[in-house]
C-alpha cells in the first residue's frame, strides 16, 4: 500500500502526468518535489517552497511557488517564472492547485502559519492570472467535475466544501454554494479529487482517510490509510484506477510517529476507482 516511504514534513499535490506515466508529488515545507520512474526515487530541491503543479508538456511542469507560477523542465531543470503570485507578500504560500478542462490552472494561496484569511484562490489561464476568491484562511479541495461545468473549493478552517458553476471560458458564474458541510467532524478537509463517475474523494487530515462524495454530498465509500495526516489524493496508474495520496508528519509528536511508522509516506492503492486523466495546462 506504501508507493514511497519518503517521509514529507508536508506532502501535498500530487500529479499523474497522463503522457509520462510518472507521478510527481510535493513536499511543501521540505521545498521538495519528488517521483519514481522506473524503480527510481527521484528528488529536485527548490529555493523556496513549492505545492501543486499542472502539465505543460511531456517535459514541462508548471509549478507554483512561494511568489510565483514558473515552468520547470523535469529533463534539463530548467526554470522560466511564468508570473508573479502575491509576491510582495511575504507572509504567505501557495497550497492547493489544479489545472481545469478548459486548461486553466487554479491555484490557492495561505498564510506561512496559517493566518485567518490571509488566503486567496486564483486561475491562471492564457496569460491572465484573476483573483476569484478572497478571505481564505487554508485553501484546499480545489478540484471540477467531469463535464467541468463546476469547480470545487474549501477554507480547510471552515470544514465547509463549496462549489461553483463554471462559464464556457472556465470562470465562476453566481456565488459559491455549499457542497458539503462537514463541521460535525473532528477532521478538516484537505486535498481533493474527482473521478470520472462524478464522485469526490476527498482527504481529511486528522482522519487517515480519503472518503468519496457523490454529487449530492452523499457519503458512498472510505478508504483508510496508515498515516493520520491524508493530505491530497490522485488516480493514476495503468487506466488510471489507482488512488494515490500524500500524507504529512506534521503536528505529529514523537508517540504518534512511533505509532504510524509509514507517516509522511505516499501511498497508492490498486483498483479503486476510474479516475479523470489530469487537464493539461494550456499557456
Amino acid at each position: 500500500m506504501i508507493f514511497d516511504p519518503r517521509p514529507c514534513d508536508l506532502g501535498e499535490g500530487p500529479l499523474w502526468h497522463p503522457l509520462r506515466g510518472q507521478l510527481f508529488w510535493f513536499d511543501i515545507t521540505g521545498q521538495r518535489m519528488l517521483s519514481q520512474h522506473r524503480g527510481e526515487a527521484l528528488q529536485w530541491r527548490f529555493p523556496e517552497m513549492v505545492s501543486a503543479a499542472g502539465w505543460v508538456s511531456r517535459d514541462v511542469l508548471l509549478i507554483a511557488g512561494e511568489r510565483d507560477l514558473f515552468l520547470f523542465d523535469v529533463e534539463t531543470e530548467e526554470t522560466e517564472s511564468l508570473i508573479e503570485l502575491e509576491a510582495d507578500n511575504r507572509l504567505t504560500r501557495s497550497n492547493d492547485g489544479r489545472a481545469d478542462p478548459l486548461g486553466g490552472f487554479w491555484i490557492g494561496t495561505m498564510g506561512k502559519s496559517a493566518e485567518a484569511g490571509a488566503g486567496a484562490i486564483y486561475r491562471y489561464y492564457r496569460g491572465e492570472l484573476r483573483c476569484l476568491f478572497k478571505g481564505i484562511s487554508i485553501t484546499n479541495a480545489i478540484c471540477f467535475s467531469p463535464d467541468g461545468r463546476v469547480a470545487h473549493f474549501t477554507d480547510t478552517k471552515t470544514s465547509r466544501v463549496m462549489r461553483v458553476a463554471l462559464d464556457a471560458a472556465g470562470w465562476p458564474q453566481g456565488t459559491p454554494e455549499l457542497y458539503l458541510d462537514l463541521t460535525a467532524d473532528p477532521s478538516g478537509p484537505d486535498g481533493a479529487v474527482i473521478d470520472a463517475a462524478g464522485l469526490m474523494w476527498l482527504a481529511q487530515w486528522g482522519a487517515g482517510r480519503v472518503s468519496a462524495f457523490a454529487p449530492d454530498g452523499t457519503l458512498v465509500r472510505q478508504v483508510e490509510f496508515a498515516s493520520p495526516h491524508t493530505s491530497c489524493p490522485a488516480f493514476g496508474g495503468p487506466g488510471l484506477t489507482t488512488l494515490f495520496c500524500t500524507t504529512a508528519l506534521q503536528g505529529m509528536d514523537a508517540a504518534a510517529r512511533a505509532a504510524y511508522p509509514q507517516a509522511g509516506g505516499t501511498f497508492a492503492l490498486a483498483d479503486v476507482a476510474q479516475g479523470q486523466a489530469e487537464h493539461q495546462v494550456l499557456l
